[in-house]
């Protein structure tokens, strides 16, 4: 009897592949080791950190801080997995006061790039340096450095190339590096941070009170806007600065959210605050706010996601409440809304009719030369005068009155009756109903079908409608214009041919670091454009020239709306930048809602929209049309 011996199949990882699988959670792009890292520098009682980046953090991320420093035997065990000075025991896990405590950051980051670490602690007269390198240790030796740390993370991903592909470019990194730093300053206006840009200063921040932090962060133009909020209850503390109503966005706002000096993300909180202007700011829009949550740390769980920036409370409703009452507070304790005032002394001066007094008796002026049947054979329909001169033909005019119609005298109409018309339009009605059939008759069909002489008409300044062979069509008049003008301003960045109207008075523009981190990579786009700007240094711009047929539009705005749509971005395509671009501008410069157009400009508008490869949606996936079939129209009769 043969007997068949199996090797054991489960075994332990090694530990440099369970680090680089850490790393997977904890690692994601450079901005990630830089909120570990600037984390750690905080709990070390740091008062001054400097954050140096180079690509993107894709070459080399820097972090030096004057913390207490490591000793030598700290410095090697710090980079093992799950050593950390922050817990002892799992009670701990439900009290954490520190911004980090798994052990896990510096582990993970060595096994997927080469660290460099520097540090001393005061007492010690030489430091330490070691060198590691896919978390294999390479050199460690006494230096002579100053108290506290310098991490340098260098290669990111170099032991890991089907990640390191995966990094967008570094303006986008770069865009995830200045976000992640602005959530840890804004929590720490007691420690002075500096952030380098590939040598070039971005940020200097000193020590400072909150609402300076913010504005130093964010430019003076934000100081304005900003509305205080102070409210203490058993359950939590509620402290910060909302915006005011007035300085709603589409886009581009600041919003935050710190619990116990984390940042978080919290839509269900972030309800209460919009709750709270409703009917104050226009649909669509945003405010900024930065709001601190001051709660017992046991009531709160922040290991619920790797990155600690999803956190659980106890009393979400209890808190929802609060906060949504806070904001309603100041928004009308700092706003002024007019009121009326029903305590006021002495009588309103409201004219009153005395009991003789009679009013004037008004004669009714009736027209009764008017006929709306009147045969008019010198008034024929033509290409050139278009159908709305076919329908006033048949438009009762605004008369002050009108004569009333005898109902007795209509011939009622039977059912095995046509209707009777007069003998002047059954041409034209033919006509008409030529063009309904002929018409399109799906969604799909090309421009080339597509009758410019169709009868339309506006429907409360919003849609255009028409008939067409399968039913009646509606279009959405300033989504149509977003697409067309979204076309162009693609083609004008392809080919750099748009025309820029030059200001006799040129505008200064100031933007916050971050938005030129965007404007710089983006700088030929936005010439494509029609934009004409130049850099003044500290982050002003002036606007030399603008785009032809954006009079009345805000430029400066315009510019913040654009940038902050490409901030979002997380793509690494420039087209997708580009994209963007143009519908932001696109959306600013297309025509309103309510604007009366004529029967030209209908026409106009329409020709364009089906020109285009894609006419039934706008670039960000709306509707543009629709089309009411017959069928759907018969049921009703």
């Amino acid at each position: 009897m043969n007997l068949f011996i199996l090797d054991d199949i489960i075994h332990l990882l090694p530990d440099s592949v369970a680090n680089q699988i850490a790393a997977g959670e904890v690692v994601q792009r450079p901005s990630s080791i830089i909120k570990e890292m600037v984390e750690n520098s905080i709990d070390a009682g740091a008062e001054n950190i400097q954050v140096l980046v180079t690509d993107g953090g894709k070459s080399c991320v820097q972090v030096i801080d004057d913390g207490k420093g490591m000793s030598e035997t700290d410095a090697r065990l710090a980079f093992e997995r799950h050593a950390t000075s922050k817990i002892r025991n799992a009670s701990d896990l439900f009290n954490l006061t520190t911004m980090g405590f798994r052990g896990e950051a510096l582990a993970s980051i060595a096994a997927v790039a080469q660290v460099v670490l520097k540090t001393r602690r005061p007492e010690d007269e030489l430091g330490t340096m070691i060198q590691i390198a896919g978390s294999k240790i390479e050199s460690q030796e006494l230096v002579v450095c100053p108290s506290g740390c310098n991490f340098s993370v260098n290669n990111l991903f170099f032991n890991v190339p089907a990640r390191r592909k995966f990094l967008k470019s570094n303006q986008t990194e770069m865009t995830n590096v200045v976000a992640d730093f602005q959530r840890i300053v804004l929590v720490h206006p007691d420690i002075s941070f500096t952030l380098y840009n590939n040598g070039v200063e971005m940020f200097r921040l000193p020590k400072a009170t909150l609402r300076q932090r913010i504005i130093d962060v964010f430019g003076k133009k934000i100081n304005a806007d900003l509305l205080p909020v102070e409210v203490e209850t058993s359950l939590v503390r509620l402290s910060g600065y909302i915006g005011k109503p007035e300085s709603s966005k589409k886009k581009g706002t600041h919003q935050y959210f710190f619990v116990n000096g984390r940042y978080m993300r919290h839509p269900y909180f972030h309800s209460a605050v919009m709750k709270a202007y409703e009917n104050l700011i226009p649909v669509g829009e945003h405010v900024s706010y930065f709001i601190y949550f001051s709660v017992d740390a046991s009531s709160i769980d922040v290991n619920v996601h790797p990155t600690k920036t999803e956190i659980k409370f106890d009393n979400e409703q209890s808190i929802w409440q609060v906060l949504s009452a806070a904001v309603k507070e100041t928004i009308g304790q700092f706003c002024n809304v007019p009121l009326i005032d029903f305590d006021i002394e002495g009588k309103p001066d409201i004219p009153v009719m005395g009991a003789m007094s009679s009013i004037p008796h008004q004669p009714k002026l009736s027209v009764t030369t008017y006929n709306p049947f009147k045969n008019e054979a010198d008034k024929k329909y033509s290409r050139s005068n278009g159908w709305e001169k076919l329908y006033d033909k048949y438009t009762i005019p605004q008369q002050s009155t009108i004569e009333p119609v005898d109902l007795q005298g209509l011939t009622p109409i039977t059912d095995g009756r046509q209707n009777e018309f007069p003998n002047d339009i059954p041409e034209e009605l033919n006509l008409q109903q030529s063009i309904w059939n002929n018409h399109f008759s799906n969604e799909n069909s090309s421009s080339s079908s597509f009758d410019v002489t169709v009868p339309k008409f506006q429907y409360k300044g919003k849609y255009i409608v028409f008939p067409c062979g399968s039913g009646i069509m509606v279009v959405n008049q300033h989504r149509a214009h977003v697409r067309v003008l979204f076309n162009q301003n693609m083609q004008c960045m392809k080919f750099h041919n748009r025309p820029s109207q030059k200001e006799l008075f040129p505008s200064i523009i100031q933007f916050d670091p971050l938005e030129c981190v965007v404007l710089e990579g983006l700088m030929g786009e936005i010439s494509g454009l029609g934009f004409d700007l130049s850099n003044l240094g500290g982050g002003s711009y002036s606007v030399n020239g603008i785009p032809p047929g954006i009079e009345g539009i805000d430029a400066e705005n315009l510019l913040h709306e654009m940038l902050a749509s490409v901030k979002g971005e997380t793509c690494n395509v420039r087209k997708d930048a580009q994209e963007a671009l143009a519908l932001t501008m696109a959306e600013s410069s297309a025509i309103v809602y309510g604007q009366v157009l004529s029967s030209i400009e209908m026409e106009h508008l329409l020709k364009d929209l089906f020109e285009t490869e894609a006419p039934a949606r706008t670039p960000d996936g709306k509707l543009i049309y629709t089309i009411i079939e017959d069928k759907y129209l018969e049921n009703f009769f």
